[in-house]
C-alpha cells in the first residue's frame, strides 16, 4: 500500500513562519488522492475553508495537544489540531480499535513550528492500518521526524497504541 502525509504550511501562515508562498490546498488533496491512503494535518480555523475540499469518505480527526503554546488575547487557546485521514486499509476485528484522536504535548526547540512528536506518528501509522512493507511518504518533511518515526515503525512494528 502506498499512503502519504502532509503536514504543510496551515493556511494563512506560510510567509509568517516559513517565509514562503501560500501552498494550493484543492492541488495538495488532488495528489493525495493518488495514494491509497492519506492524511493531511491542519488548523482548525482552516476546517471551513478545507472540509468541501476532501473526498466524503475522509474522517476528521485530532491531534489533542494537553501542553500547547497560549498566547496573549487567544482564547479559548487552540489546544487541538484537526487531521483529515483517508485510510487504505480496513482494520479486522482482530486488530485493536484505535481512537480518532491522540493525546501528545506540543514538541519543543526543534527549529521548526508545528513539528509534530513521535506519539502522533504513530498514532497516524495506527490510524492508517499501515505495515513495516508498506511505502510511506512524508510530503512536507519539515523536520524530518514523521520519516524518522516511520523508520523505527519500520524496524519494531507493533499493534495498535491506546492512548
Amino acid at each position: 500500500m502506498r499512503a502519504a502525509y502532509d503536514d504543510p504550511p496551515y493556511l494563512g501562515q506560510a510567509q509568517k513562519h516559513y517565509q514562503s508562498d501560500e501552498v494550493d490546498h484543492e492541488a495538495l488533496i488532488t495528489e493525495l488522492e493518488t495514494y491509497d491512503a492519506w492524511a493531511l494535518s491542519c488548523s482548525t480555523p482552516s476546517l471551513h475553508i478545507l472540509v468541501p475540499m476532501v473526498p466524503r469518505e475522509v474522517r476528521v480527526m485530532a491531534w489533542v495537544k494537553p501542553f500547547c503554546i497560549f498566547k496573549p488575547n487567544v482564547n479559548p487557546a487552540y489546544a487541538w489540531e484537526p487531521v483529515f485521514v483517508k485510510a487504505g486499509r480496513k482494520r479486522t476485528r482482530a486488530q485493536s480499535t484505535v481512537r480518532d484522536w491522540v493525546s501528545a504535548n506540543i514538541t519543543l526547540k526543534t527549529g521548526l513550528v508545528g513539528a509534530k512528536p513521535p506519539e502522533f506518528a504513530r498514532w497516524l501509522f495506527d490510524v492508517l492500518n499501515l505495515e513495516p512493507s508498506d511505502e510511506f511518504y512524508d510530503l512536507f518533511p519539515g523536520t524530518g521526524r514523521v520519516t524518522e518515526a516511520w523508520e523505527r515503525f519500520q524496524e519494531t512494528p507493533r499493534q495498535a497504541i491506546l492512548v
